[in-house]
């Protein structure tokens, strides 16, 4: 009896240390792809007054905080699960902000992409550096009121005393009331419908323009660009019908519930993240110039004359 029951607590040990080994480790790993890419823009002042590299490398610092906060909750809730409820709604703040900032800065990125290619002769004049910043305030501006919502909705529906507790961190634990369900889906609808609409209409203007124009490359290169925005944002939907995914499959195999919920993270939250780099790192020759000099050994050869 002693030995199965020691038996069980080891193996549950070790699938709950795998799962945070893999997040932690693909955490380090994204996040140190991402910040090769920052750190190349930081260090080149040649992508300083350009607003399609500030709205990249916006997007990947978002990204790297994204992945940061949901390693941290990832871990937190396998090893310290009586978290200060205060505390934990900080964090679950940073996260769902930073999870709406993706999408938001997408559409962005798209809206650029349509003015350079569809609007050339303005594009100086409406996508200027400080427009560029407003924009990216309007953002988190505008990311952070679903995650103030939930907070509000939190203060009125429950006690003041739960904020001297402690919980397992997390927004389904946390934001369970009824209210915040329904406070959820409508702002998932809004914020996914509002951006599906943007990349629509950009993407089919940019094409128009990449049809009437079959020898400029610029445009079907933006046109590529915005479709796979359009992917990248499809993969961040999928955090949203991850519940549904679960109800399909559980009944199927219900003996796998914990490894299709994990699926579903890596998939949900750390795969979009590997797209940045791919969109604009690998295929924006000006950026990957940069990027590969910095793995670039130069040999320099001095030639010494022999004075009389």
């Amino acid at each position: 009896m002693n030995s199965t029951v020691l038996q069980g607590a080891q193996d549950r040990f070790a699938e709950y240390f795998s799962r945070n080994f893999i997040v932690v480790v693909l955490g380090i790993t994204i996040n140190f792809i991402n910040g090769i890419f920052v750190f190349t823009f930081f260090r080149s002042s040649t992508f300083y007054n350009d607003p399609r590299y500030i709205l990249y490398i916006h997007l990947v610092i978002n990204d790297m905080l994204m992945v940061f906060m949901t390693v941290v909750l990832f871990v937190m809730a396998y090893a310290w699960q009586n978290v200060p409820v205060p505390f934990c709604i900080l964090l679950l703040i940073i996260g769902s902000t930073t999870h709406k900032n993706t999408p938001l800065t997408l559409a962005g990125m798209a809206i650029e992409r349509y003015i350079a290619i569809c609007k050339p002769l303005h594009h100086s004049q409406i996508c200027t550096v400080r427009r560029t910043y407003i924009l990216i305030s309007l953002i988190w501006g505008v990311g952070v009121i679903p995650a103030l919502t939930d907070l509000v909705v939190f203060s009125i529906v429950l006690p003041v005393s739960i904020f001297t507790k402690g919980a397992l961190c997390s927004s389904a634990n946390l934001y369970s009331t009824p209210y915040h369900i329904v406070i959820s889906k409508c702002t998932h609808g809004v914020y996914t419908s509002a951006v599906w609409l943007i990349l629509l209409f950009t993407y089919v203007r940019v094409l128009d323009t990449a049809k009437r124009a079959k020898s400029d490359k610029t445009a079907k290169k933006a046109q590529s660009t915005i479709m796979l925005h359009g992917i990248q944002l499809l993969l961040c939907m999928l955090s949203y019908i991850t519940p549904l995914i679960d109800r399909i499959y559980l009944p199927l195999i219900p003996s796998e519930q914990k490894k299709i919920a994990f699926f579903n993270y890596l998939l949900t939250n750390m795969a979009p993240r590997l797209l940045s780099p791919l969109i604009y790192g690998v295929r924006d020759q000006h950026l990957y110039k940069h990027v590969k000099g910095l793995f670039t050994c130069r040999i320099f050869i001095v030639k010494v004359k022999a004075t009389k």
